[in-house]
């Protein structure tokens, strides 16, 4: 599962993490004020989406009897975040409390003995592993590296442990002028200047190996297998401990890099699988001459094969992700999914090395699998208007994360042998027992070509088929990111309908989980067939009684963003108010000023001064300004260095020019999400502040 670690945490003053009484400062002695939000409405509100509790990392017990996982709360107030970690007995469903330090604890694992339990925390600032007995008891750091450690795995015969963390593989500006100590420049002379929400600087993420100690919990002696290299591994911005794999044998590491630099590499998603042999300190590349993605790699319990996720085309981050088994033995790597026409991800092999279960999406929502190896069967294990996100493997069942549109994830427990689920925890169950949310419906409308698009339709919680309600389009991101089951904590569909709209959300041209061709079309087309797709399924559900057409808005982030600029300039007087949030508005400076150019390079067809043939400048946002006549509120973030917030001033400054009623909300400090509290909730009040204005 995805552990991409936030290492801003607090700073522990005292050498050891204590669960009872840790020497802090003052500021860290302030007690974590839970929130006490109002629900008199009966229906959800920002301050109530925001005391819902987060299900973070968990892991299964070798002798599947008990789950660890992390738990975190945020506090409006403190406008800041907490993560404790839970046990819970299978057998009984008791839970219990390990910790309540309210620093975090991230990367919960256990243990390949059963005997403890390990995970990220902070000492005197700096990120450390940390273990603890199966009941909470004993806890210590075991490491005590100078810079953060970001990710670790136990070797299986638990005498060596791996650990990422930066290490300073470039000079900076000190190295280059040691005279000018005060300067603030910085020198760059290849691509990219940044990434995601960070500019680039002299560190690169390392995998090191260190031995451990069983007898006494301690590491020693690390090595650096990366030494010399100034590549990431994991990947940044999002890879994690899932990029990283211990060899049953323990003297193998595999790992999931991209070893292609400058130019080149903003171009380029040529992601390998490595193989480090420690004893002899080389390392192999088991996908070479595969151009795309490839990452995850997970070992048979043998040891005789590999498997991973595998993308094709070089330069295309949404293409299929297939199933590459790597046999070691005859060194042949076998596309298991060549006839399955969907994605695939997070693997496990099954015990006896015959089956690998996974995660794949299909029809707008994210189910879990199994491919059988004997004859490359692969089988739907389950079924339902939902989305699995992660899960651990036993025997005959496996623990899992489930969300859908009308939960946030909570734990599931599935039996492989006939698909049943059962929930086995209520992290949110005391606050949704307290408000009644609304009706979620599926819809297949005809489009304009004459295909069929899933559309999910939300009603209010005390929705009346008499009454006329105002109805917004939800255009989606990615661009390839499905309008499946997700539970969202700030384009939250239930949120919209306790505001009295009803939502009309299409799975477009472009959206994953319909089949690869539906996926590519969008590629090369922004602006066409997928744009006519949101505008079938509003005048689908236009139709309807209950939707008053006079009172039509549209909202959307990312490609969604792009796509309300777009729809300003091309709607027809359709819709009354619109909503951008971190979207493109602009084709031209889009490509010279986002980060991972193998994304723009791909998508609007080349660059703007040597396009391709089959190209979308001509369908850029901001060439139909001139057509705009409705208000529109433009939202932004500072730190949004894929979407960067020139193109919200961009589109901003047309709309005031061309006497368009129009807001700035403009987020300094946030990425291309909103992931503050505060800034949170002031984001759902500007929401539909704008919204209620022109639709209410």
């Amino acid at each position: 599962m995805k552990k991409y670690l936030i290492l801003g945490v607090y700073l522990l003053l005292a050498g050891l993490y204590s669960c009872k009484s840790p020497q802090k400062t003052e500021k860290e002695s302030e007690v974590f004020k839970t929130n006490n939000p109002d629900f008199s409405k009966g229906v959800l509100t920002p301050e109530i989406l925001w005391s819902l509790m987060r299900l973070g990392d968990f892991s299964l017990s070798p002798d599947g009897k008990f789950l660890v996982y992390a738990q975190s709360e945020y506090s409006i107030e403190q406008n800041k975040s907490k993560s404790e970690l839970y046990l819970l007995n299978l057998s009984n469903g008791n839970v219990k409390q390990l910790t309540d330090n309210h620093f975090g604890e991230y990367g919960v694992v256990w243990r390949p003995d059963g005997k403890k339990m390990a995970f990220l925390a902070p000492v005197y600032g700096v990120m450390q592993i940390w273990e603890m007995g199966e009941n909470g008891q004993n806890i210590s750091p075991i490491t005590t590296e100078k810079e953060s450690i970001t990710n670790f795995a136990y070797s299986p015969a638990l005498d060596k442990i791996l650990f990422t963390q930066e290490v300073k593989t470039r000079q900076n500006t000190a190295d280059l002028h040691p005279d000018l100590p005060l300067t603030s420049g910085i020198v760059y002379n290849d691509l990219m200047l940044r990434h995601w929400d960070a500019w680039e600087d002299e560190f690169s993420s390392h995998i090191f190996v260190a031995n451990y100690s069983l007898r006494n919990s301690k590491v020693s002696k690390p090595i650096d297998i990366m030494e010399g290299e100034i590549f990431d591994a994991p990947t940044k911005p999002n890879g994690g401990i899932e990029e990283i794999n211990w060899s049953p044998c323990g003297k193998f590491v595999a790992y999931s890099c991209k070893k292609v630099e400058g130019a080149k590499g903003a171009l380029s998603t040529n992601t390998d699988i490595f193989l480090y042999d420690i004893e002899a300190a080389k390392t192999k590349n088991l996908s070479e001459g595969m151009m795309g993605y490839d990452r995850s790699p997970v070992f048979s319990p043998d040891g005789t094969q590999i498997v991973w996720e595998s993308m094709e085309r070089d330069g295309f981050e949404a293409d299929k992700n297939r199933i590459l088994v790597y046999n070691f033995a005859g060194d042949k790597t076998t596309d298991y999914s060549y006839k399955f026409d969907q994605s695939s991800s997070s693997f496990a092999w099954s015990a006896d090395g015959q089956k690998i279960y996974f995660i794949s999406g299909i029809n707008a929502t994210y189910q879990l699998y199994s491919l059988n190896l004997r004859d490359s069967l692969i089988t739907q294990i389950t079924v339902g208007d939902h989305d699995y996100t992660a899960f651990e493997l036993a025997d005959n069942f496996v623990i899992a994360s489930r969300m859908s549109m009308s939960e946030p994830s909570e734990l599931y427990q599935v039996n492989l042998l006939d698909g049943t689920q059962t929930k086995i925890s209520k992290l949110n169950h005391s606050i949704l027992e307290k408000i009644k949310l609304g009706s979620v419906e599926k819809r297949w409308i005809e489009t304009t070509d004459g295909e069929q698009m899933l559309t999910w339709v939300i009603y209010p919680p005390n929705f009346d088929p008499n009454r006329k309600y105002p109805t917004l389009l939800y255009c989606q991101g990615g661009p390839q990111s499905a309008v499946s089951q997700f539970f969202s904590y700030r384009w939250n569909f239930q949120m919209m309908a306790a505001n009295d709209y009803i939502i009309v959300a299409p799975n477009r041209r472009g959206l994953p989980t319909f089949g690869q061709e539906w996926n590519d079309q969008i590629s090369k087309d922004y602006g066409g067939q997928n744009m006519q797709d949101y505008l079938s399924a509003i005048d689908a559900v236009a139709k309807e009684p209950y939707v008053d057409v006079n009172r039509l808005g549209a909202v959307g982030a990312s490609y969604g963003g792009l796509s309300i600029f777009w729809l300003a300039g091309n709607h027809q007087k359709r819709f009354k108010a619109f909503i951008a949030h971190d979207g493109i508005f602009n084709f031209e400076s889009m490509f010279g000023s986002t980060e991972e150019l193998f994304f723009v390079n791909w998508d609007l067809g080349g660059s703007y001064w040597a396009p391709t043939e089959k190209n979308s400048y001509a369908s850029s946002p901001h060439k139909f300004v001139k057509n705009w006549d409705t208000p529109i509120l433009i939202v932004q973030g500072g730190k949004d260095f894929r979407v960067p917030e020139t193109q919200a001033m961009e589109a901003y400054t047309a709309a005031r020019l061309m006497g368009v009623d129009a807001r700035l909300l403009y987020f300094p400090e946030e990425n291309h999400f909103v992931l503050r509290p505060q800034n949170g909730i002031m984001w759902q009040r500007e929401f539909f502040s704008w919204l209620n204005k022109y639709l209410k």
